[in-house]
């Protein structure tokens, strides 16, 4: 392994005898892991831009035992950078367009088996909480078994790994039959899969669903791939897919007293770079759209009904019906639940809460670093 410094010093190439990695001053400088740049036991910066010389250069860089040593002028600064940190965050390379986060699978009507574990188990056992947390990271839904049918049980699935989001519903809502509602959700009518909440900015990114009963005819839960049907709708016709991503919808809720959300936000929502963000779709929910130029209005529809028909497809769809002491959990960023309609011979019951996803990838991230350290 060797240095050369290039660009008269805003430049350091580092040859692995693999290939050569190439890295710039100001980066290297803002990304120092010195205890004078970065608190040593939360890794937060504890400097600003400021406080380092915009004219930063590289003076001098040395290799010794996978460590690479620097030193930037004009402060006189020594730094040390693992190799494996630097070629973990290695930014001189080329990156293929990709539509989806690392590490995420997408899926359809073939997806066999839906990851499942007890609840037990996973408040006993750190190493099956470890793989069912991945997999609901990996897949955006996952089920528990052995959940206590009774009200409020659903929290111990939030407290493996966060906290419950309150809302205008309180800490939790029911789902059944009521006189009255003032939500279709709280009705037998099947409903069309969406995600919850479009109307809220920030939407609760997670969403827990536990049944406490279901004798009634029909209600089946069904969980679609939203972003498996926007890589669909893309390959079918990339106008539509581009139309739902470029102009914001509107969602709006007012059906409680005093309470009144909208929000402003495309169906398909993707990063600068492309990728997948979020999935918003929720027609129950869409208010006039009214930020799509006349000439595209038309076509919009089109894109919005093409998208709507690949989400109905059963074939993008895995169904089941929830039995007492069963939940699941949804990513409602990107997967839409949705339930066939229900009579009222017999009774269905669900209790529903929302939960923030920040806490499961926390948990999820925690637990692997244990584990590779042990």
């Amino acid at each position: 392994m060797r240095t050369t410094i290039e660009d008269a010093g805003k430049v350091l190439a580092i040859d692995t005898g693999e290939d050569t990695m190439r890295f710039h001053a100001v980066w290297l400088r803002d990304n120092a892991l010195d205890p004078a740049t970065r608190d040593p036991g939360n890794g937060q910066r504890l400097i600003t831009l400021a406080d380092w010389p915009a004219d930063t250069r590289i003076a001098m860089a040395t290799t010794e035992n996978g460590t690479v040593r620097v030193n930037f002028s004009p402060e006189e600064k020594d730094v040390a950078y693992e190799l494996d940190w630097l070629r973990a965050h290695r930014y001189d390379r080329p990156k293929p367009p990709r539509r989806l986060p690392d590490g995420l699978e997408v899926w359809n009507d073939t997806r066999d088996p839906i990851p499942a574990a007890d609840l037990t188990d996973l408040q006993t056992s750190t190493a099956a909480l470890g793989t069912w947390l991945a997999a609901a990271a990996r897949l955006g839904f996952a089920r528990v078994t052995g959940v206590p049918a009774e009200p409020g049980a659903l929290f111990a699935i939030v407290d493996l790994f966060g906290h419950v989001r309150e809302t205008n519903y309180g800490r939790h809502f029911e789902v059944r039959s009521e006189v009255n509602p003032t939500n279709l959700a709280y009705t037998g009518l099947g409903l069309q899969a969406h995600t919850d909440n479009p109307y809220r900015d920030p939407v609760p990114t997670l969403q827990i669903l536990a049944c406490l009963e279901n004798s009634a005819l029909g209600g089946d839960s069904t969980v679609v791939d939203g972003f498996a049907a926007a890589l669909r709708l893309e390959q079918e016709n990339p106008d539509h897919f581009a139309l739902l991503a470029q102009h914001p919808a509107r969602f709006e809720y007012a059906g409680d007293a005093g309470v009144t959300l909208r929000a402003r936000r495309p169906m398909i929502e993707l990063s600068p770079d492309g990728q997948l963000q979020q999935i918003r779709f929720n027609s129950r929910s869409t208010a006039p759209i009214t930020d799509v130029p006349f000439g595209a209005m038309e076509t919009y529809y089109a894109a919005y009904r093409h998208f709507a028909d690949i989400i109905d497809d059963p074939a993008m769809a895995v169904r089941f019906k929830l039995q007492p002491g069963e939940a699941f959990l949804v990513d409602n960023t990107r997967v839409l639940h949705a339930r066939t309609g229900f009579s009222g011979a017999g009774t269905r019951w669900l209790q529903g809460c929302y939960a923030d996803k920040d806490g499961l990838l926390s948990t999820l991230a925690t637990l692997a670093a244990q584990e590779h350290s042990s």
